[in-house]
């Protein structure tokens, strides 16, 4: 994603529009982008800088950390912003900027059932479950018999 300063009047420039995917280099096995990324950017130029505003969003192919299977998860950066300090080419590349966004935007830990809607099939650990059973020995009894005050 290329902005060519010579045509940034003063007041800025607005762009939207649709990009390739394969500019983000996102070809590892996990993120997998399954549609082109959309964009909204507000372009302004001051003195020696670039500050670039806007909106950012794509679908991407992620695999659930439960069940491993794949599914599209779309993200949505609301708030882009970059500020880029002009060198003097005329000719100023977005991409790296765009793809960390992007890349921050993902979830860590991905799973199916995001939505809310899915039900993930994958394993459900039973010692997540918050509720205590009262006929359980209690670890911290234990502690109670111990005694601190003895010297050798």
């Amino acid at each position: 994603m290329k902005v060519h300063l010579k045509q940034i009047p003063a007041a800025g420039i607005h762009l939207e529009g649709k990009e390739a995917t394969d500019i983000l280099e996102l070809g590892e096995n996990q993120i997998r982008p399954s549609g082109p990324l959309e964009y909204s950017l507000d372009i302004g130029v001051s003195g020696s800088s670039m500050l670039v505003t806007g909106r950012l969003a794509m679908n991407v192919g992620l695999e659930c950390v439960s069940c491993l299977k794949r599914f599209v998860f779309p993200v949505c950066v609301r708030d882009f912003v970059a500020q880029i300090e002009l060198s003097g080419p005329e000719l100023v590349d977005l991409t790296p900027w765009v793809r960390e966004d992007i890349l921050l935007a993902l979830p860590v830990h991905p799973h199916c059932d995001w939505d809310r809607k899915t039900k993930c099939v994958g394993p459900r650990l039973k010692y997540l479950d918050v509720a205590e059973d009262p006929k359980a020995s209690n670890a911290w009894a234990a502690l109670d018999h111990l005694n601190l005050n003895r010297r050798k």
